[in-house]
């Protein structure tokens, strides 16, 4: 179970503090899929990251299944079950696909393990094994793969920001797949950022971020409409790819 109590980030603009979280408090149930939406700039990516210990809070307690992270750093998160897949994700030049696949799953891994998590987010295998993660890869492969390294490890909580972005429709639906079979074992959190009407439409709970607190959050059933008859809340989604 993931537990966050008051929760709180700061920026300095200038000389002028400004809040991007704003003493947000919320949990995740074990198994639980939590989709998080909302209008951009909300502080949804932000609030990810302080999860991650990649921003580190001002104030404010997270704790995993019990356990105080606060002050862990990333990678004491990492080594104490939390996953990360970024908007955004880095280029590790010199670097080849199979290379970070082990990486990611602590263990040197064969190459028909690594091939099934390829095809598992919509890349073929062979022809990505040994590709360098670098320039030459486009945004929409970055974000693949990226998806691919999270997935190669068990995790307790597994953070995706914005899983959809920069792929084709083809890959999306994979990914969905992918999300439904790790959703229907309920032996991982997820928590996904999305403004995907059909990712949101998979959520146990949906909360809603605007302006650094949380606007709404509840069941699917109680909080999907309410996006979908609200004017605010419609800007928040994309329909259906």
């Amino acid at each position: 179970m993931l537990e966050v109590k008051n929760l709180t980030f700061k920026v300095n603009e200038n000389g002028v503090e400004r809040s991007i979280v704003k003493d947000i408090s919320f949990t995740v149930e074990n198994g639980e899929m939590l989709v998080i939406t909302g209008p951009n700039g909300g502080g949804k990516s932000t609030l990810a990251k302080v999860l991650m210990g990649i921003e580190k809070a001002d104030a404010g307690q997270i704790l995993l299944d019990g356990e105080d992270i606060s002050e862990y750093d990333i990678d004491h998160r990492a080594k104490a079950g939390i996953g990360f897949a970024f908007q955004q994700p880095p280029r590790f030049k010199g670097m080849t696909v199979n290379k970070l696949l082990s990486l990611a799953a602590g263990e040197t891994l064969p190459e028909h393990v690594c091939c099934k998590m390829l095809s598992g987010v919509g890349l073929c295998a062979k022809e990505y094994l040994n590709r360098e993660i670098d320039g030459t890869l486009s945004g929409g492969e970055m974000k693949r793969l990226e998806i691919a390294t999270v997935l190669a490890k068990s995790h307790k909580l597994c953070i995706f920001d914005e899983p959809e972005a920069g792929i084709d429709l083809w890959s999306f639906s994979m990914l969905v797949q992918q999300f439904e079979r790790i959703h229907k074992k309920k032996d991982q959190m997820l928590m996904l950022i999305s403004h995907q009407e059909r990712i949101i439409r998979m959520a146990d709970r949906i909360m809603v971020i605007e302006d650094g607190t949380i606007k709404k959050i509840g069941p699917r059933e109680e909080v999907l409409p309410t996006l979908l008859t609200d004017g605010a809340g419609c800007a928040c989604m994309e329909q259906e790819m």
